[in-house]
């Protein structure tokens, strides 16, 4: 199982180095943008896993932009309790960037 995940990942990457650069530029703006303070990649800490949101809005043609709009504006009572809080300084080009890596994240 091992193995076969580390090839697949090795494929991807040889297939594509620019998908690979994407990858780990749109980590590191995670990083940088405090989305790690609350959220981790499998687990829920405060905010829902990365891997959770993606599971929810799989097969929503919209969820990139609704999911981009919510990183902007913050939310509340979608996961719970505990309101996200709104990242306006990020650019437009950001905000998809984002969006669309936690869209993704595989479960």
């Amino acid at each position: 199982m091992r193995f076969t995940l580390a090839l697949s990942i090795l494929l991807a990457c040889a297939a594509s180095p620019a998908m690979a650069d994407d990858l780990a530029a749109a980590t590191e703006l995670a990083k940088a943008s405090g989305c790690y303070s609350c959220h981790s990649a499998k687990e829920k800490v405060v905010g829902p896993a990365f891997s959770s949101i993606a599971e929810k809005y799989a097969g929503d043609k919209d969820a990139a932009a609704s999911l981009a709009q919510s990183i902007q504006n913050g939310s509340k009572g979608k996961w719970g309790r505990v309101p996200m809080p709104p990242h306006s300084s990020l650019s437009a080009d950001e905000l998809k960037t984002l969006a669309t890596w936690v869209l993704s994240t595989k479960p």
